[in-house]
């Protein structure tokens, strides 16, 4: 196991370079740049700003001394943004997204799990029919609808809920739980329907029915044999969830007023600001590295059968 760690964090040194030379290169390949607006500035003007950022130079030598700078720790400048450098924008507004994805998807995770392991034991009841049926709705109606839905009940008409703002407001915590219950939905449907299909195969697996043959009680067979085999697709799928719940939680952050990573990749986008969307697919990447790894670890625990030498 220790020797496949090592392996794999080694790994993820060439899959993250791979990922930050294709984005790089794609970045200014891309027809516009980041001085570009509908009042062009004079030759002399642009021609200075672009040798302030190094922009005048071949592109390898711009990348060469991009990843010098990143292997630094060092995302650049931002090129819309002048009072502060883009590591400040990222990793000032990165903790407000992890706090709501991780509460979003603790809801999502212990949610999905229950009903899809109640929909599984009552299989073809109300109940199974219900769950279900909740989840296509989570899958299907996007995110902009359910949001001000949300807002629209709990915040306009019933008053129990700000309609939008952040932790250190006047509302404190109540800010976190629309938002969070939006951006957990999705996650909750997938995971109830992943949830269900795995323990309705583990369930119909032989050495569940030698497990009853004993005379387990259903208790002990549900939870100490068939929960640890349902979870494998589960755990495949929290790892690129996690990174996504993070980093793809644009619509939210925007609907709720949250000042999170999703509003500065946004902007970024439409202004063309090379380092701030470089830096903000660096930190997604790493991210959903890191998770997919932890993943592979939890799987040797889960099942015995799947061993790393």
């Amino acid at each position: 196991m220790t020797k496949y760690i090592i392996r794999r964090l080694l790994g993820m040194i060439p899959t993250l370079l791979i990922i930050i030379t294709i984005s790089f290169f794609i970045i200014r390949i891309a027809p516009g740049g980041p001085f570009d607006s509908e009042r062009s500035l004079p030759e002399q003007v642009l021609q200075n700003i672009e040798a302030k950022y190094h922009l005048d130079e071949p592109v390898i030598v711009q990348y060469g001394r991009y990843l010098f700078d990143v292997l630094r720790g060092d995302l650049g400048p931002s090129y819309r943004y002048q009072d502060h450098d883009v590591n400040f924008y990222i990793f000032t507004s990165l903790p407000n997204s992890i706090i709501l994805g991780i509460i979003a998807l603790t809801i999502a995770i212990v949610f999905g799990i229950s009903a899809g392991m109640l929909s599984a034991v009552r299989q073809n009841t109300w109940v199974d029919y219900t769950t279900m049926s909740f989840a296509i709705v989570g899958i299907s109606v996007p995110l902009f609808v359910i949001g001000p839905v949300l807002q629209w009940i709990f915040a306009m008409n019933l008053g129990w809920l700000p309609t939008s703002g952040w932790i250190d407001g006047d509302y404190g915590l109540k800010t976190l739980i629309l938002p969070s219950i939006t951006l957990s939905l999705g996650y909750f449907a997938n995971i109830a329907r992943l949830m269900r299909s795995s323990m309705l195969e583990t369930l119909r697996s032989d050495y569940i029915r030698t497990a009853k043959a004993k005379g387990l009680k259903n208790s002990v067979i549900l939870f100490k044999h068939t929960l640890k085999g349902a979870l494998l697709p589960v755990v495949s799928y929290l790892g690129p969830a996690f990174a996504g719940i993070i980093t793809g939680s644009v619509v939210v952050e925007q609907i709720f007023r949250v000042p999170g990573l999703g509003k500065f990749f946004v902007q970024s986008s439409f202004n063309r600001d090379y380092t701030l969307i470089m830096g903000v697919v660096i930190v997604y990447s790493v991210i959903l590295i890191i998770m997919n790894f932890i993943v592979d670890i939890i799987y040797s625990f889960l099942d015995p059968r799947i061993s790393y030498k």
